[in-house]
């Protein structure tokens, strides 16, 4: 880079509203820490949990103020909170909240880092489309459709891509019908089965049921987290995860493998049990690896997807048949994750990996600005 090139604004957006903030503040840590200083400049943009949009403060100063925060009222959080920002930062432009304010330097490009609702779900992604920011990752269909595994589903189906039987019920009709859901899951799914939030990351809501009891505990829970609710046939398997990069040409890394000590992938296991681990590449045959790359390009493209997303499948263990489970479009983003594993397996190490997608964020809005928006 010459003296006279300008470095590239990176908005970095962390934090957010979700059960998944913490996972966030951790993924952001690890993307400002690898952007490279000589080519960018990192805008942090912090949001909290109550989703006060805080620019400025870097995620360390985040997790610091909310570390040292004692229990008190919501609104006493986010006065507390923003008023701790306020004494670290020079900064008092922001993008978002009750307004639309221009940030002091327009960024070139937005790096968003929220999972899970209120940032991976199309909101955020819609907000930075208004205001025609680029931005890395999915656009607004492809982040709604890679949230709700209901439509998620469908259109899995609809691309012949196999899926595990499953039944969708609204909460109203819980609510209302508590019975007769309950005796149709166990017509026609039996037990095992699982039950989750139909909008919601990292297996927060999520429960295995293996009787008419437990499956009850597990669509009131469930229910707590969203208003839709889907319950999935069980199968034995082993749980194979793939990462996805491109826009119209996307590319599928090495295949690897979950490995674990809980019944399931829920999030003490992903987040808080050391004894969860991830085999990178996964001891299988070739040919299912890459059956297993296929299929991600394909779901890839079938939810219309960019930038990037780790597809998820199950391979049942007696038949050696494989089911597409879901993709992340925004999955955790610190190197010992899944997704930048991967990429670093499949000779794309992390700091050349967030270089490739801000190219990708620039090359997918320079692609969309050529959209004629009138007569």
């Amino acid at each position: 880079m010459t003296s006279t090139t300008r470095k590239l604004r990176v908005a970095l957006i962390f934090g957010g509203r979700s059960c998944e903030h913490e996972v966030s503040l951790a993924s952001a840590l690890s993307v400002m820490a690898y952007l490279d200083p000589d080519k960018y400049e990192v805008l942090p943009i912090a949001i909290s949990r109550e989703g006060a949009w805080l620019p400025g403060i870097a995620p360390a100063a985040l997790l610091t103020a909310e570390q040292r925060e004692q229990p008190c009222s919501a609104q006493q959080k986010e006065e507390r909170t923003a008023q701790d920002i306020a004494t670290r930062s020079d900064k008092r432009t922001h993008l978002g909240g009750d307004r639309l304010i221009p940030l002091e330097e327009r960024p070139d490009v937005a790096f968003p880092v929220i999972h899970g609702t209120y940032g991976e779900d199309g909101t955020l992604q819609g907000l930075l489309e208004m205001v025609d920011i680029p931005y890395v990752g999915c656009g607004v269909f492809g982040s709604a459709a890679g949230m709700d595994k209901d439509k998620m589903k469908m259109l899995f189906r609809s691309a012949d891509l196999p899926v595990v039987d499953s039944l969708t019920f609204r909460r109203l009709d819980w609510d209302r019908t508590p019975e007769r859901i309950l005796d149709r899951i166990e017509a026609r799914l039996g037990y095992p089965c699982f039950v989750k939030p139909a909008n919601q990351g990292s297996s927060i809501g999520v429960s295995k049921a293996s009787s008419r009891v437990e499956l009850e505990q597990a669509m009131q829970l469930a229910a707590q987290y969203n208003g839709k609710i889907i319950v999935e046939q069980s199968v034995d398997c082993r749980e194979l995860e793939c990462s996805v990069l491109g826009n119209s040409e996307p590319v599928a890394s090495v295949v690897g493998e979950v490995m674990m000590q809980h019944e399931f992938y829920d999030y003490e296991a992903k987040y808080l049990d050391n004894s969860s681990y991830t085999a990178v590449p996964a001891d299988i045959p070739a040919g299912t690896a890459e059956e297993v790359q296929r299929m991600s390009v394909q779901a890839f493209l079938a939810l219309d997807l960019s930038g990037l997303a780790r597809v998820d499948f199950f391979l049942q263990r007696e038949s050696g048949q494989v089911y597409i489970n879901e993709v992340n479009t925004l999955p955790s983003f610190t190197p010992q994750c899944m997704y930048p594993k991967l990429c670093a397996a499949s000779g794309l190490p992390y700091p050349q990996l967030l270089d490739r997608l801000i190219e990708l964020a620039i090359e997918r809005h320079a692609d969309r600005s050529r959209n004629r928006s009138c007569l």
